[in-house]
């Protein structure tokens, strides 16, 4: 068994494609998913799993969303490894102090050509960021709503990605752990 992180994006933000977390749980316990713990309404996820190919997993996740609720999120699997690498990876420590003021957008896979030129010169003055493989760090310590960069990370990197704040990331860091 293996446990897993599921990072979906897109559902219940701006009232659209809700799907409460209760719900969540049941599809993935459905899809042979064991010990399914979620953290916030945004689609965060803990679970173990004896398949392997995260893959093929991730892309039967989706289609049970979608045949349940009609909508097909996108999902991103991390192995314990890897959110551990990306947390012991932070460059921006002090914002633990903020833990509001730091995102890691998780990439679906590392950027080929990402636009780092342009993600300097679109930041604000007091943001920071550092691309380390499938992980881009953006510290904005003015707050993540406001900064053209978080807005437009994505695209300047060229892959799909969803970010969690700090906090985020830690409490399910803490969830994997507990689970052992």
């Amino acid at each position: 068994m293996k446990t897993y992180i599921a990072l979906f994006r897109g559902i219940n933000v701006g009232g659209r494609h809700m799907l409460p977390m209760k719900e969540l749980k049941l599809v993935l316990e459905r899809h042979d998913c064991l010990d399914v713990r979620t953290y916030i309404q945004s689609g965060n996820v803990v679970f173990r799993s004896a398949k392997s190919d995260v893959g093929r997993l991730a892309t039967r996740l989706t289609a049970a969303i979608s045949k349940s609720h009609g909508f097909e999120p996108h999902v991103l699997l991390l192995t314990r490894s890897e959110l551990e690498n990306a947390a012991r990876g932070n460059p921006f420590p002090e914002s633990s102090e903020s833990p509001k003021s730091l995102h890691l957008f998780f990439l679906a896979e590392p950027p080929r050509k990402p636009d780092l030129k342009a993600c300097e010169a679109l930041k604000a003055s007091t943001e920071r960021f550092k691309l380390k493989g499938c992980v881009f760090y953006l510290h904005t310590p003015d707050g993540f709503g406001p900064s053209k960069l978080a807005a437009r990370a994505e695209k300047l990197l060229g892959v799909a990605a969803t970010a969690r704040n700090w906090r985020t990331v830690m409490t399910l860091l803490h969830m994997v752990q507990a689970s052992d």
